[in-house]
């Protein structure tokens, strides 16, 4: 199992944040453009433990179906979703948002597993992941007005 972690402080009270991640359909918006990555799950999508969400993309032009599961819903606080159907063997999303000076926190911490083991991670996911949170971050800076 490979753990991923990221941090980003956003200029917005938490419930304006937590409200942002709890529409599905901005997972498109904060989605790296060459993932081509659609949700399938037609709006709108209460969002709550058990809600699960159908999405399709590509990775390295392949095409790819991928379901996650909402397995902890507590609003402006955390949430995770798991992954029911796609590409990894593992792949398990806490959310977390706290309130810091005067804005959010907005961590992710990622568990996952990647047919191959760690030397298929080593060489081609990770780098990967790392990038799409990259943009991620990036993409939430612009759509919360964060100075660079």
């Amino acid at each position: 199992m490979q753990t991923l972690t990221s941090e980003l402080w956003l200029p917005a009270p938490r419930e304006k944040v937590f409200s942002f991640f709890a529409d599905a359909q901005n997972l498109e918006t904060i989605t790296p453009p060459w993932l081509q990555f659609h949700v399938l799950t037609r709006a709108p999508i209460l969002m709550k433990a058990g809600t699960r969400i159908d999405c399709r993309l590509k990775i390295h032009g392949l095409p790819a179906r991928w379901q996650s599961e909402i397995t902890l819903w507590e609003p402006s606080v955390c949430f995770v979703d798991v992954q029911r159907r796609g590409p990894y063997r593992t792949w398990i999303h806490m959310h977390t948002f706290e309130d810091q000076n005067g804005g959010t926190l907005a961590k992710d911490q990622v568990h996952y597993a990647v047919p191959g083991g760690r030397l298929i991670d080593w060489l081609f996911v990770r780098r990967d992941v790392k990038k799409i949170f990259d943009y991620r971050s990036q993409k939430l800076k612009v759509l919360f007005s964060v100075s660079p």
